[in-house]
């Protein structure tokens, strides 16, 4: 097995050259002429399309509320779903779920880095 800091150090600098070929590659379109003409008219239309989306909200204020409102409760079930799931295992009791259509779920756990400071 791999050391993880050796890891760590590669994964760091294969983003740090996306990055680097990212900002190149900008530079190259930004400097066709085309490209920004078409640039300017996607924002003229980005904002036809939002205003028409505002007006369309309007109408739908009452069904907003509830989707947000859903939202918060679904993002409030899986935080619970995941600690009971977590303590399940943490116990060496099994997880079965299944959806309405018998397909069967298991739990995926996964790691991530933040930096610390």
């Amino acid at each position: 097995m791999q050391d993880i800091q050796s890891l760590f150090s590669r994964i760091q600098d294969a983003k740090r050259q996306q990055k680097e070929i990212r900002k190149s590659y900008k530079s190259a379109v930004e400097g066709v002429l085309e490209y920004q003409e078409i640039q300017e008219k996607m924002k003229s239309f980005r904002e036809r399309k939002k205003r028409i989306e505002q007006t369309i909200k309007e109408q739908f204020s009452s069904e907003l509320i509830k989707l947000e409102d859903l939202k918060i409760d679904i993002e409030s079930d899986v935080q619970v779903l995941t600690d009971v799931a977590i303590a399940k295992i943490t116990k060496g009791e099994s997880i079965e779920v299944t959806d309405e259509h018998q397909n069967e779920y298991e739990p995926i756990f996964s790691v991530k880095f933040k930096k610390i400071g």
